[in-house]
């Protein structure tokens, strides 16, 4: 008689053989592709141990087509390996809506070379082959791998040194090597990675190949170029034919396409890259937008202020800007040397750079004058022309640019008045407008200006912080080391509609009031 241990399973207390694999348990549920164990997410070919906690997730959840998504980039390397065996690999993460690989070939992919991939991934899938963890040394790791130096580099980081898409390969408590097996059980293929995966390459039920693009080594301009191959993977064929319909909708209204075909903006390369002009149509759009924004804010008693385009660099650093947000920023102007006759110099220049962003200037209109509690609280509001160094790769439209004209507000207020300055159904404190544009049949343009409730930074005059509960458009965290609030405010319009499209803000208060010494006269008691 085999032994049995106890586990729960989703939920239900059951008894089942020592040797049995969560793969067996859901052999009747073809949609859970993985499961949680204690809460972490492994593979059903996983071993379960006497009071383990297992829970499905079916290939449809979040978590589900993530490791669908991570499995399929798996595939895509092996064919890009079957293919192209010159090419060394980088890292294949999961994204939202499908994955990427990086790869270091000796010739740049072209798009008869994905039709090549996306065949030779289908045999790949159609063989069948699983997915087996292995655990590994680093040692024998790097001896294995010894012909893969990003792979390598990965290795030989930290653990703590891993971020973002690379953490998919390294980085947790044990280094793992995924093998794929063939019919008779030998490994056909094998890479670095943490995994979870599909139990089989047969559970991936539809994928795409999308595009090629360039890609710097871990995101560092100073690392070598790799070509980046984007990929999708769905749930099953329906699920991926409504995505690619979505995407077709969406490239008929790209608002650079757009813009250039209303004659509304452009990006003249004798400028730069991420710097619009907008033409006359294009002012009158936004002129219009500009005098709603400020009508709003001014029925909120938001009060309109201006502010210079660069600063000496001493105001970013009290600020905190220069600490956290210099490579984001423009390179300094180094500015008012003066030089004796003879060429010495006799007075130090300084430094100047270009704003990232309005508060601190706000934060000097709040300081240039003695304020009483009876001025808060006090509701500033600009449209704050900005320049943020964005990396070319990132640089999209006027979406993601390098200069860009933001409508910026802050609320200087007190801790009492916090909470109602919080409540979006009483006071709408800060308006995200987004837009659309219509053809009618005529020829005409509609211009609807949408309205959206999203909350300004908050700046608490005497330095406290405070979470205020039962808010249903913000939530808030107070973290006690930093006394910063981090604010996440949603402001999402319908995944369909593509001529809007969907606009996320999320605002991290800081101590600024503690940074620049706000101060105001209490009441006498």
């Amino acid at each position: 008689m085999s032994v049995q241990i106890k586990i729960t399973l989703d939920g239900k207390a059951v008894a089942i053989d020592a040797d049995k694999r969560p793969t067996h348990l859901f052999e009747e549920q073809s949609n859970v592709v993985v499961c949680r164990i204690n809460g972490e997410l492994k593979d059903l070919w996983s071993e379960l141990k006497e009071a383990d906690i297992v829970e499905s997730v079916s290939i449809d959840s979040p978590d589900g087509l993530n490791v669908l998504r991570h499995s399929t980039a798996h595939v895509l390397a092996q064919a890009v390996q079957e293919v192209f065996p010159e090419t060394k690999l980088g890292i294949g993460p999961p994204i939202r809506d499908g994955f990427y690989y990086d790869f270091d070939p000796k010739n740049p992919f072209t798009p008869a070379d994905l039709e090549k991939l996306e065949s030779a991934m289908r045999k790949i899938i159609k063989a069948g082959q699983r997915f087996k963890r292995r655990v590994i040394s680093e040692k024998d790791a790097l001896a294995e791998l010894k012909s893969e130096p990003y792979k390598c580099e990965l290795i030989g980081l930290k653990s703590g040194s891993i971020e973002g898409d690379s953490s998919v390969e390294v980085g947790g408590a044990e280094l793992t090597i995924y093998d794929n097996l063939g019919r008779d059980g030998k490994a056909v293929w094998s890479d670095l990675c943490r995994g979870p995966h599909l139990p089989s390459t047969k559970q991936i039920p539809a994928f795409k190949l999308m595009r090629a693009a360039g890609a710097y080594w871990r995101g560092s301009e100073k690392n070598p170029m790799l070509q980046r191959i984007y990929g999708t993977a769905w749930q099953n064929q329906e699920a991926q034919d409504a995505y690619l319909y979505l995407l077709e909708e969406a490239e008929k209204r790209d608002h650079r396409k757009l813009g250039a075909e209303l004659d509304l903006f452009s990006f003249p390369e004798e400028i730069g890259s991420g710097l619009a002009v907008f033409h006359p149509k294009g002012g009158i759009i936004r002129r219009a937008m500009e005098d709603y924004s400020r009508k709003r804010h001014e029925e909120e008693d938001y009060q309109f202020v201006y502010s210079p385009h660069l600063t000496k660099a001493a105001l970013f650093e009290t600020s905190g800007h220069l600490q956290w947000y210099a490579d984001g920023m423009y390179p300094p102007m180094e500015m008012d040397e003066e030089f004796h006759a003879d060429g010495t110099l006799k007075k130090a220049g300084q430094k100047y750079y270009m704003k990232p962003m309005n508060c601190p200037f706000h934060n000097l209109i709040y300081k240039s004058s003695p304020k009483s509690y009876r001025d808060l609280p006090l509701r500033l509001f600009e449209f704050g022309t900005v320049y943020r160094y964005e990396k070319s790769g990132v640089v999209h439209g006027i979406t993601r640019a390098r200069g860009f004209t933001q409508d910026d507000a802050h609320i200087y207020c007190t801790k009492e008045q916090m909470a109602g300055e919080l409540d979006a159904e009483e006071h709408v404190k800060l308006s995200q407008i987004t837009y659309k544009l219509k053809r009618h049949s005529d020829g005409n343009l509609e211009f609807n200006l949408l309205y959206r409730k999203k909350i300004s930074d908050l700046i608490l005059s005497d330095g406290s912080m405070i979470a205020v509960n039962n808010q249903s458009s913000w939530k808030g965290d107070v973290d006690e080391n930093n006394f910063g609030i981090e604010m996440s405010t949603k402001i999402e319009i319908p995944k369909e509609d593509l001529i809007a499209g969907t606009l996320d803000n999320v605002s991290i208060i800081e101590p600024l009031s503690v940074k620049f010494q706000f101060q105001f006269n209490q009441p006498k008691t």
